[in-house]
């Protein structure tokens, strides 16, 4: 993986070199070890510092905000719209049970480095990666992680319920995917 110095200048760098991490590889494995949790505002990625936890949005935004902070165009941020099932998220299949779904969009946020994914958020071992079940993918900028990417799943989600002609309303899928969520945060 590639690997470069944080520079002295850079906000987060310095929230990074506070912490005596100097380089990019020491920063993915600070905030790797960082607790699943929403923080307090989830558009402001900084805040995983100092409320020690993150969701893939913001760990992958500071991250990404990080590489820029660095000219390292080559780490870019991406969502994509993945299946969502038993296999590759353990812990939803119950609840997709109970409606009878095989699987249930689901919105993830990750960074590829020279194309290659880097999800630093799913620890869980699971029989299979979402990559094998992406559906679509975006790139995106770090300040597109809150507003812009629920605006989008959410979009994909009503446009889905309509293709598969489902016998849910768009309120009752966003219920089921909050407790497929709920689910796998236990």
């Amino acid at each position: 993986m590639h690997n470069f110095s944080l520079p002295q200048n850079g906000s987060l760098s310095k929230l990074m070199i506070d912490k005596e991490i100097t380089d990019f590889k020491a920063a993915i494995a600070y905030v790797n070890q960082l607790p699943y949790g929403r923080t307090s505002d989830r558009s402001d990625y900084c805040l995983i510092i100092p409320e020690h936890k993150g969701t893939c949005s913001t760990k992958h935004a500071f991250l990404k905000q990080l590489a820029v902070e660095s000219q390292q165009e080559t780490v870019q941020l991406f969502i994509g719209i993945y299946q969502m099932n038993e296999i590759n998220t353990k812990g939803v299949g119950s609840v997709l049970n109970q409606y009878q779904l095989n699987y249930i969009p689901e919105a993830h946020t990750y960074l590829k480095i020279n194309g290659n994914i880097l999800d630093i958020t799913r620890t869980t071992k699971n029989e299979a990666s979402f990559e094998e079940s992406l559906l679509l993918e975006q790139e995106i900028l770090p300040h597109q992680i809150a507003e812009y990417k629920v605006q989008w799943h959410q979009n994909f989600l009503k446009q889905w319920i309509l293709e598969e002609q489902l016998p849910y309303s768009f309120e009752e899928v966003w219920k089921i995917r909050e407790a497929c969520i709920l689910a796998i945060s236990v």
